[in-house]
């Protein structure tokens, strides 16, 4: 069955639903796992692969990269071609290019094959949410949202726990072949239970060269973070990277202003909240992103954590947004998105800075507990919300380019804040290896993330808090008394800037 993109049938608690959340949680759910069970499985691979601090960076950044890079253009191939079916390709890339990071050799390959995953992830991760915003009635969508992005942000935060104990039963190579089963039982859901949807409205092909630009401007703008610490700011290799990733971009910009139907439309970002929206997703995941790298080293290699150890440090986050993000979706459908938008962050921040005291011989329940805790609980209050809130700012139609922009800015800023903090905190070569070195990165990177979640929370003042309002019926004309039309020429519609 195929339906339009701007619509949806399937209500809430309905056979249908559970099985079109269960698909969508299990593949996004999917790729954010293995995001978090990596970053638990980094020291451990740097031991035997012989990595550099430089050599871990890629090894996360390579995934994010084209991830990041490519997600643009497939949300807006979901849109094209069907969302349900770029969907179940990605799925099945991933769990491909996941077996091949598992047998990696070398630090190179794990790269290479962790470019080769970040393609699948591209090709599922914006159709997620675009089956949710296709599928489901407006009236449920955000209730939908709020348990995706809970359920969902959980197998995230249960990623470290997983991994640990993936590293320690055998390898961290456990941590990649474990995506095999479970991109199985995603395909198999979403053959079963999902309806195909699309964008009637699109037209042409798509646009690839966009898509080049936007890769070459990342990959080189990323290179140049990543490299300039090790090699220098004049080396040839930093500046040409520097050079070639501000040139992509720029181009990318010009090009989407062009374009008759570009692969982001610019028309977009005149929505003033969803572009405030979108710029408070940079900074929230920029810090996540690099704390999320750092937490569990500093665990380990501090604090003299096992993997397992390291990873049970944070299933608080767990708990509680397991316990909150659903319940958080359905208050800013009541309340406006504004209030938890701007506390959210605000609580985040309030966690980072609890987190400077995670140093060696730190206890657990009165220092890790209560950081990590307070952390969980801003997640819990914006992850929904802000998703919520990016999609509902922007035309149904353009559901799958929305969620993809969405999606892209996330991985984008986790992108940025693991090539720039390493360095920023003084961590080069080897030097994640030494407690001392580390804890004093640590400290630094903390501060940085504290920061980046307060500038989030200023830019939520700016929200339209009835964006999840449920748009007003349209008055009936009115009948004019003295011609044969509906209305008086001076009738004033009521539609506003949803912006305002």
């Amino acid at each position: 069955m195929t339906t339009p993109g701007n619509g949806g049938t399937v209500r809430w608690g309905t056979a249908t639903a559970r099985g079109v959340l269960a698909t969508t949680i299990i593949g996004s759910g999917m790729a954010m796992l293995d995001g978090t069970i990596v970053n638990v499985a980094l020291p451990r691979i740097g031991e035997e692969l012989t990595a550099s601090v430089a050599g871990l960076q890629w090894i996360l950044d390579g995934y994010l990269l084209s991830l990041a890079a490519l997600i643009l253009i497939a949300g807006s191939l979901g849109d094209r071609y069907g969302r349900r079916r770029v969907f179940v390709i990605g799925v099945i890339w991933f769990g491909a290019a996941s077996v091949l990071c598992g047998v990696a050799v070398s630090t190179e390959m794990l790269v290479a094959t962790r470019i080769l995953q970040g393609v699948g992830g591209a090709l599922l991760t914006p159709g997620s949410l675009a089956i949710l915003q296709a599928a489901f009635a407006r009236a449920d969508r955000p209730r939908a949202i709020g348990a995706w992005s809970g359920l969902g942000g959980i197998a995230a935060a249960i990623g470290p726990l997983v991994g640990g104990l993936l590293v320690q039963l055998w390898s961290w190579r456990l941590a990649f072949l474990i995506n095999l089963p479970l991109a199985v039982v995603c395909v198999w859901l979403a053959r079963r239970y999902v309806p195909e949807s699309c964008d009637e409205q699109v037209q042409g092909r798509p646009d690839v060269l966009s898509s080049v630009l936007g890769a070459v401007g990342l990959a080189g703008v990323t290179a140049a973070l990543v490299e300039a610490p090790v090699r220098g700011l004049a080396d040839p290799l930093t500046l040409g990277c520097a050079v070639a990733g501000l040139l992509g971009m720029a181009a990318f910009v010009v090009l989407q202003r062009r374009l008759a139907d570009p692969l982001v439309p610019p028309s977009l970002f005149r929505d003033r909240t969803f572009t405030l929206s979108n710029g408070l997703t940079l900074v929230v995941y920029a810090a996540l992103g690099g704390m999320s790298m750092l937490l569990v080293m500093q665990l380990q290699v501090s604090l003299g954590y096992s993997p397992t150890a390291a990873g049970m440090a944070s299933l608080p986050i767990t708990v509680v947004m397991l316990l909150l993000s659903g319940r958080s979706g359905a208050l800013a459908q009541r309340i406006g998105p504004r209030v938890q938008l701007v506390a959210g962050p605000l609580l985040i921040a309030a966690g980072f800075l609890l987190l400077l005291r995670v140093a060696p011989g730190a206890g657990y329940l009165d220092t890790v507990l209560p950081a990590v805790t307070v952390f969980g609980l801003g997640l819990a209050v914006v992850v929904a919300p802000v998703t919520a809130t990016v999609l509902a700012a922007a035309p149904d139609h353009h559901a799958g380019v929305a969620s993809g922009v969405n999606n892209a800015i996330a991985r984008a800023g986790s992108l940025l804040a693991i090539a720039v903090l390493p360095a920023a905190a003084g961590l080069t070569g080897a030097a994640y290896t030494d407690p001392a070195a580390l804890t004093a990165g640590w400290r630094v990177a903390m501060w940085v993330c504290a920061g980046l979640a307060v500038a989030g929370a200023l830019l939520a003042l700016g929200v339209n808090n009835r964006v999840l309002a449920e748009p007003e019926p349209e008055p009936e004309p009115a009948e004019c008394l003295h011609c044969a039309v509906d209305g008086p020429p001076t009738q004033i519609g009521l539609a506003q800037d949803r912006g305002q």
